[in-house]
């Protein structure tokens, strides 16, 4: 008789930054309707869902922008632990809407947040994980969505590397024959970012604030020439932008304006 070698479950764990942790409870919203996931896989920390902790573990995913100086030297440790570190969500993927604060002075922020205690904590400017340690994949998303979760396991579990969208929202709405919101007069960020939500938000009258982050070669004159179409600004994109890319918004600014010279 063949004898197989038993399969030993990866131990995966999940942390958390300065986040709203709605990704870690998208989470587990996916493994109620996925529980066969959690044959695959052993979680051996979690706060959101359990009191254990642990010092091993292959997989790490990280949720939350890094925003003091301690946080850097517990990435780093997860780095140094886990053989695969994944961002997950807008949050440790962009820098997420705690970059917002980037667009401030600083002491400004700590003064507004903190008051006549600003000195008491210890904060910088927000930054995405990356910016800190190097990472094997992200899922992007405020918050995530659960069905690409579990796509994105599966995958790692078969040694694969994670596939994410990574064509223009546009594509979306066309396929699903929505209205672009640029005849509606309103501003959308469709062109340039990242697709794979299924365009939700479009889909409900709202424009994209691009919560799941930029295409890898967005095309910036493109994106002009929408924009000139319609008598807008792209100021008034980089005010969409700064929702969740604040951290990246000074990159954008100028390669738009080289775009235009």
């Amino acid at each position: 008789m063949a004898q197989y070698e038993r399969y030993i479950r990866p131990k995966v764990a999940f942390f958390d930054f300065t986040s709203c942790e709605g990704c870690q409870l998208t989470v587990l919203d996916s493994l109620q309707t996925s529980p066969e996931l959690l044959d695959m896989i052993e979680i051996v920390e979690f706060r959101e869902a359990m009191s254990e902790r642990s010092n091993e573990y292959q997989i790490a995913f990280v949720e939350g922008s890094c925003t003091r100086p301690a946080d850097e030297e517990r990435l780093k440790t997860i780095r140094s632990t886990a053989s695969l570190v994944i961002a997950l969500g807008a949050c440790a993927h962009l820098g997420g809407i705690n970059a917002i604060k980037n667009l401030r002075p600083l002491p400004e922020v700590r003064a507004d947040v903190y008051g006549d205690k600003a000195d008491w904590y210890d904060t910088y400017a927000a930054r995405p994980i990356s910016a800190v340690i190097d990472i094997d994949g992200f899922i992007p998303g405020c918050p995530i969505d659960r069905d690409e979760f579990i796509r994105v396991v599966k995958m790692l579990l078969q040694g694969r590397q994670p596939i994410i969208p990574d064509h223009p929202l546009c594509i979306e709405c066309k396929l699903k024959e929505n209205v672009c919101l640029y005849l509606r007069g309103k501003i959308c960020l469709g062109p340039i970012v990242r697709a794979g939500c299924g365009a939700i938000c479009p889909t409900y009258g709202d424009g994209c604030e691009g919560c799941r982050g930029l295409i890898t070669n967005p095309n910036l004159d493109s994106m002009k020439m929408v924009l000139e179409e319609h008598g807008l600004s792209f100021e008034e994109v980089e005010q969409k932008l700064s929702m969740f890319m604040a951290y990246q918004t000074a990159g954008i600014k100028s390669e738009a304006e080289g775009a235009t010279s």
